[in-house]
Protein backbone atom coordinates (compact mmCIF):
# COMPACT_ATOMS: atom_id res chain seq x y z
CA UNK A 1 0.00 0.00 0.00
CA UNK A 2 1.51 2.91 -0.96
CA UNK A 3 2.43 5.39 1.75
CA UNK A 4 0.52 9.07 2.41
CA UNK A 5 3.78 11.26 1.70
CA UNK A 6 4.27 9.01 -1.89
CA UNK A 7 0.49 9.53 -2.70
CA UNK A 8 0.98 13.36 -2.15
CA UNK A 9 3.89 13.35 -3.59
CA UNK A 10 2.28 12.09 -7.51
CA UNK A 11 -0.61 14.37 -6.79
CA UNK A 12 1.57 17.64 -6.47
CA UNK A 13 3.29 16.24 -9.76
CA UNK A 14 0.15 15.16 -11.75
CA UNK A 15 -1.57 19.00 -10.88
CA UNK A 16 1.99 20.78 -11.56
CA UNK A 17 2.04 19.17 -14.52
CA UNK A 18 -1.13 19.94 -15.23
CA UNK A 19 -1.31 23.78 -14.49
CA UNK A 20 1.77 23.84 -16.91
CA UNK A 21 0.00 22.53 -20.45
CA UNK A 22 -2.55 25.08 -19.33
CA UNK A 23 0.09 27.69 -19.22
CA UNK A 24 2.05 27.01 -21.62
CA UNK A 25 0.18 28.06 -24.40
CA UNK A 26 2.81 28.85 -27.47
CA UNK A 27 1.75 31.43 -30.32
CA UNK A 28 3.44 28.91 -32.92
CA UNK A 29 0.84 26.14 -31.90
CA UNK A 30 -2.66 28.19 -32.89
CA UNK A 31 -4.23 27.98 -36.14
CA UNK A 32 -4.71 30.62 -38.18
CA UNK A 33 -8.14 30.28 -38.85
CA UNK A 34 -9.46 33.42 -39.35
CA UNK A 35 -9.81 36.34 -41.82
CA UNK A 36 -9.59 39.64 -40.25
CA UNK A 37 -10.22 42.75 -42.12
CA UNK A 38 -9.81 46.42 -40.41
CA UNK A 39 -11.62 49.98 -42.35
CA UNK A 40 -10.54 53.09 -41.09
CA UNK A 41 -10.12 56.44 -42.62
CA UNK A 42 -7.25 57.42 -44.38
CA UNK A 43 -4.19 58.78 -42.59
CA UNK A 44 -2.96 58.87 -39.17
CA UNK A 45 -5.85 57.83 -36.73
CA UNK A 46 -6.78 59.99 -33.52
CA UNK A 47 -6.39 58.04 -30.19
CA UNK A 48 -9.73 58.89 -28.43
CA UNK A 49 -11.85 60.36 -31.68
CA UNK A 50 -10.93 57.53 -34.67
CA UNK A 51 -12.93 54.82 -35.23
CA UNK A 52 -12.04 51.01 -36.64
CA UNK A 53 -14.54 48.42 -38.15
CA UNK A 54 -13.34 44.89 -37.89
CA UNK A 55 -14.17 42.23 -39.34
CA UNK A 56 -14.21 38.50 -39.10
CA UNK A 57 -14.68 35.42 -39.73
CA UNK A 58 -13.95 31.57 -40.22
CA UNK A 59 -11.25 30.60 -42.67
CA UNK A 60 -13.14 28.57 -45.86
CA UNK A 61 -10.15 26.61 -46.77
CA UNK A 62 -10.15 24.80 -43.50
CA UNK A 63 -11.84 21.63 -43.33
CA UNK A 64 -15.73 21.42 -41.77
CA UNK A 65 -15.62 21.23 -37.81
CA UNK A 66 -12.42 23.07 -37.51
CA UNK A 67 -14.36 25.34 -35.23
CA UNK A 68 -16.53 23.00 -32.98
CA UNK A 69 -14.76 23.83 -29.67
CA UNK A 70 -14.41 27.76 -30.78
CA UNK A 71 -16.12 29.61 -27.81
CA UNK A 72 -15.18 32.86 -27.77
CA UNK A 73 -13.61 35.41 -29.76
CA UNK A 74 -11.04 38.16 -28.09
CA UNK A 75 -10.12 41.16 -30.28
CA UNK A 76 -6.57 43.37 -29.37
CA UNK A 77 -4.72 45.83 -30.64
CA UNK A 78 -1.50 44.82 -31.31
CA UNK A 79 2.26 47.03 -32.27
CA UNK A 80 3.52 46.20 -35.29
CA UNK A 81 7.52 45.79 -35.39
CA UNK A 82 8.50 49.13 -35.73
CA UNK A 83 6.70 50.14 -32.27
CA UNK A 84 8.13 47.07 -30.69
CA UNK A 85 12.09 48.27 -31.59
CA UNK A 86 14.06 49.25 -28.98
CA UNK A 87 11.23 48.32 -26.22
CA UNK A 88 11.33 45.57 -24.14
CA UNK A 89 7.81 45.87 -22.51
CA UNK A 90 6.16 45.28 -26.16
CA UNK A 91 8.36 42.34 -26.94
CA UNK A 92 7.03 39.74 -28.59
CA UNK A 93 7.51 36.10 -26.93
CA UNK A 94 6.19 32.79 -28.26
CA UNK A 95 4.81 32.06 -25.01
CA UNK A 96 1.17 34.05 -24.92
CA UNK A 97 1.64 34.48 -20.86
CA UNK A 98 4.92 36.78 -21.98
CA UNK A 99 4.34 37.62 -24.94
CA UNK A 100 3.21 42.05 -25.32
CA UNK A 101 2.93 42.00 -28.55
CA UNK A 102 -0.74 43.15 -28.00
CA UNK A 103 -1.83 44.74 -24.42
CA UNK A 104 -4.89 46.83 -25.62
CA UNK A 105 -8.16 44.88 -25.17
CA UNK A 106 -10.80 46.04 -28.10
CA UNK A 107 -13.75 43.08 -27.78
CA UNK A 108 -14.95 39.76 -26.46
CA UNK A 109 -17.42 37.89 -28.10
CA UNK A 110 -19.50 34.43 -28.25
CA UNK A 111 -17.84 32.80 -31.64
CA UNK A 112 -19.82 33.01 -34.90
CA UNK A 113 -18.43 31.46 -37.72
CA UNK A 114 -19.48 34.35 -40.23
CA UNK A 115 -21.58 37.87 -40.34
CA UNK A 116 -19.30 40.09 -37.12
CA UNK A 117 -18.54 43.23 -37.30
CA UNK A 118 -17.35 45.36 -34.17
CA UNK A 119 -16.64 49.42 -34.13
CA UNK A 120 -14.24 50.51 -31.62
CA UNK A 121 -13.53 53.74 -31.20
CA UNK A 122 -9.83 54.15 -30.13
CA UNK A 123 -9.32 54.63 -26.45
CA UNK A 124 -7.61 57.93 -25.05
CA UNK A 125 -4.91 55.68 -23.67
CA UNK A 126 -3.19 54.39 -26.69
CA UNK A 127 0.24 55.86 -27.14
CA UNK A 128 1.40 56.81 -30.61
CA UNK A 129 2.70 54.23 -32.68
CA UNK A 130 1.80 51.42 -35.56
CA UNK A 131 -0.40 48.76 -35.21
CA UNK A 132 -2.74 45.84 -36.10
CA UNK A 133 -5.83 44.08 -35.15
CA UNK A 134 -5.49 40.20 -33.83
CA UNK A 135 -8.84 37.74 -33.17
CA UNK A 136 -7.60 35.30 -30.84
CA UNK A 137 -9.87 32.22 -30.24
CA UNK A 138 -10.79 30.40 -27.05
CA UNK A 139 -12.02 27.28 -26.30
CA UNK A 140 -14.72 26.33 -23.64
CA UNK A 141 -11.93 26.25 -20.93
CA UNK A 142 -10.41 30.03 -21.65
CA UNK A 143 -7.68 28.89 -23.63
CA UNK A 144 -6.08 30.13 -27.20
CA UNK A 145 -6.85 27.55 -29.68
CA UNK A 146 -6.53 29.76 -32.92
CA UNK A 147 -6.08 33.15 -34.16
CA UNK A 148 -6.45 35.58 -37.11
CA UNK A 149 -5.28 39.15 -38.14
CA UNK A 150 -5.77 41.57 -40.58
CA UNK A 151 -1.94 41.69 -41.49
CA UNK A 152 0.31 38.90 -42.95
CA UNK A 153 2.50 36.79 -41.34
CA UNK A 154 5.94 39.14 -40.93
CA UNK A 155 3.33 42.16 -39.65
CA UNK A 156 4.49 44.79 -42.31
CA UNK A 157 1.11 44.94 -44.64
CA UNK A 158 -2.48 46.47 -43.68
CA UNK A 159 -1.02 48.62 -40.63
CA UNK A 160 -1.83 51.62 -39.55
CA UNK A 161 -0.70 54.39 -37.46
CA UNK A 162 -1.99 56.10 -34.39
CA UNK A 163 -1.50 59.11 -33.06
CA UNK A 164 -1.89 59.22 -29.10
CA UNK A 165 -3.63 62.53 -27.28
CA UNK A 166 -1.15 65.33 -26.42
CA UNK A 167 -2.70 65.71 -22.89
CA UNK A 168 -3.84 69.25 -23.39
CA UNK A 169 -7.32 69.79 -24.22
CA UNK A 170 -8.91 72.28 -25.71
CA UNK A 171 -11.23 73.79 -23.99
CA UNK A 172 -8.09 74.48 -21.42
CA UNK A 173 -6.02 76.42 -24.54
CA UNK A 174 -8.97 78.64 -24.55
CA UNK A 175 -8.87 79.03 -21.30
CA UNK A 176 -5.70 79.75 -21.01
CA UNK A 177 -5.98 82.61 -23.73
CA UNK A 178 -8.85 83.83 -22.00
CA UNK A 179 -7.05 84.30 -18.44
CA UNK A 180 -3.98 85.72 -20.60
CA UNK A 181 -6.42 88.39 -22.23
CA UNK A 182 -7.83 89.01 -18.86
CA UNK A 183 -4.75 89.35 -17.39
CA UNK A 184 -3.71 91.94 -19.98
CA UNK A 185 -6.78 94.42 -19.57
CA UNK A 186 -6.60 93.88 -16.12
CA UNK A 187 -3.18 95.22 -16.37
CA UNK A 188 -3.30 98.02 -18.41
CA UNK A 189 -7.00 99.20 -16.41
CA UNK A 190 -4.32 99.04 -13.04
CA UNK A 191 -2.08 101.62 -14.60
CA UNK A 192 -5.00 103.79 -15.89
CA UNK A 193 -6.80 104.10 -12.50
CA UNK A 194 -3.42 104.95 -10.82
CA UNK A 195 -2.86 107.24 -13.46
CA UNK A 196 -5.98 108.87 -12.60
CA UNK A 197 -6.07 109.01 -9.28
CA UNK A 198 -2.50 110.67 -9.39
CA UNK A 199 -3.72 113.73 -11.55
CA UNK A 200 -6.78 113.91 -9.15
CA UNK A 201 -4.85 114.03 -6.48
CA UNK A 202 -2.77 117.43 -7.64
Amino acid sequence: MASTPAIFLATLVICCSLSSSHAEILFSSLKKSLEVTVKHRAGVLMAGEDTLEIDWFLNKTFPAGTDSAYKTIKLKLCYAPISQKDRAWRKTEDHLKKDKTCQFEVDSTPYKSSNNKFNWTIERDVPTGTFFVRAYILNGDGHEIGYGQNTDDKKVNNLFDIQAISGRHATLDICSVVFSAFAVVSLFGFFYMEKRNAKASK
